[in-house]
């Protein structure tokens, strides 16, 4: 029997999302959610904050984190969910991917002045709470006048080819699969339509992603149809994925991403994708 709606897939101020971890919980109550999943990119440090929120307000928390593998087509986004082991070494190698950001944002700085629009770091990382990434640099454009909405921003300097854009240092699939493990997660493959390939191209890979230790399938995701996300839900149970589903909530500057939905459609996401994960039902 489904008991509520569930979000899988969620940022924070941690990383690249508008709101804290405690106003994102806030917003998950308000909305009547009853399981959330917190998965910022390249970070753990919103997790505690929305945790101890997360309990006070009933609804179940899931620690995760969104990490970038190395791939040659289109972006290959794996989430790391149900993370229960994130001291020691886990921690220690999430942030060795934070000092390889950090050293980009500076490449990112100096093409920007070299280009003729001065800018010190410390202006650019006024615009976060968290990590610094492109969103932070967008604002900072958009702020100065330089252009007039963040896409501009991001389809004039910052977007992959444009004038600021620096390659994000990446790890081997395999070893960003090792890492999630570690952390006591399972590795899932987040909003399939980034690898820009074809559902036939990306079903030669499922096999061999599984057997390196890929366990579910980001089935359902707001910037891909209803239909796509049936067809690639039916490949990946094909071979043994567990499916889940997630808003990919960013904030305002996202607002087709809205918290406890997904797929183009808006469709809620049940608590069934939760059980998928845990094996438990929520309560």
């Amino acid at each position: 029997m489904l008991k509520g709606m569930i979000d899988l897939h969620t940022h924070s101020k941690a990383s690249d999302g508008e709101l804290s971890p405690a106003d994102l919980i806030a917003l998950a109550f308000k909305k009547g959610l009853k399981a959330l999943a917190l998965t910022d990119h390249d970070t753990i440090k919103g997790l505690e904050e929305a945790q101890y929120h997360a309990e006070r307000a009933g609804i179940t928390f899931i620690p995760g984190i969104e990490l970038e593998a190395e791939f040659s087509s289109g972006q290959l986004h794996i989430l790391g969910l149900n993370l229960t082991e994130r001291k020691g070494d886990f921690e220690k190698q999430i942030e060795t991917l934070q000092d390889k950001r950090h050293q980009r944002n500076l490449s990112i700085l100096e093409k920007m002045n070299n280009a003729g629009i001065p800018a010190e770091y410390k202006e650019i990382i006024k615009y976060s709470t968290g990590l610094v990434g492109r969103p932070h640099f967008a604002k900072y454009l958009l702020e100065r006048g330089i252009v007039t909405t963040l896409q501009e921003a991001f389809d004039r300097f910052l977007g992959s080819g444009k004038p600021f854009y620096i390659p994000k240092e990446t790890l081997p699939l395999e070893e960003i699969l090792a890492l999630i493990r570690k952390g006591g997660g399972r590795p899932v493959l987040a909003h399939p339509t980034s690898l820009r390939l074809s559902l036939d191209q990306i079903e030669t890979l499922l096999p061999s992603w599984r057997e390196i230790g890929l366990e579910g399938v980001e089935a359902y995701h707001p910037k891909a149809k209803p239909t796509y996300c049936r067809k690639l839900e039916i490949i990946a149970r094909r071979h043994g994925y567990f499916i889940t589903a997630g808003s990919d909530f960013h904030g305002t500057s996202k607002p087709e991403r809205r918290l406890g939905r997904t797929t183009s459609k808006h469709r809620k996401i049940s608590d069934s994708y939760y059980f998928e994960l845990t094996g438990r039902e929520l309560q």
